[in-house]
């Protein structure tokens, strides 16, 4: 990853220390697309998430956001040394009913604003956790290819290849 090039235009997929598998594709300097693989929420996807995307250091990233769920989200992210840590904040409606953000998000913003709305948002269910990147791929930007499907949708073992090897 050249330091150019920063983050942008790269999808990861990442495994975080709890077994939860994510992929997230960082599409331009505002926005990401995501797909979530496994864990309390696995089968959801999301495109075009509004997002504040720092350099904090060379080589060290932070991506943050809030979702019309009301869960919000910060991610370090250290490409070059295939680590990051995530902290999620789960409104306490996600926490006990997370099936009911396993879909494609964009087809369902009124819903996911209707259940925030009616919460209950506390207490808030924080994990903490720090994940391997287990793939790093160039894609370069604004590309509606990378993450256009559930993760159902996607061949066998997609998740699970890395590229080393």
């Amino acid at each position: 990853m050249s330091e150019s090039s920063g983050l942008v235009g790269y999808r990861l997929i990442y495994t975080y220390a709890n077994g939860w598998r994510y992929e997230m594709y960082v599409k331009n300097a505002h926005t990401i697309d995501y797909r979530i693989h496994s864990g309390m929420v696995g089968g959801r996807w999301v495109k075009d998430q509004r997002v504040d995307l720092a350099r904090l250091t060379e080589g060290h990233f932070k991506v943050s956001w809030t979702e019309p769920t009301g869960t919000s989200v910060a991610v370090d992210i250290l490409p070059e040394l295939r680590r990051l840590h995530g902290v999620i904040f789960f409104p306490r409606w996600v926490h006990d009913h997370p099936r009911r953000t396993v879909l494609f998000q964009n087809d369902h913003l009124e819903r996911m604003a209707a259940y925030r709305d009616s919460g209950p948002t506390y207490p808030i269910h924080v994990v903490s956790e720090f994940a391997t990147i287990t793939r790093l791929d160039w894609i370069g930007e604004d590309d509606e290819t990378v993450i256009a499907c559930a993760p159902s949708e996607l061949p066998a073992g997609f998740a699970d290849a890395t590229d080393r090897g």
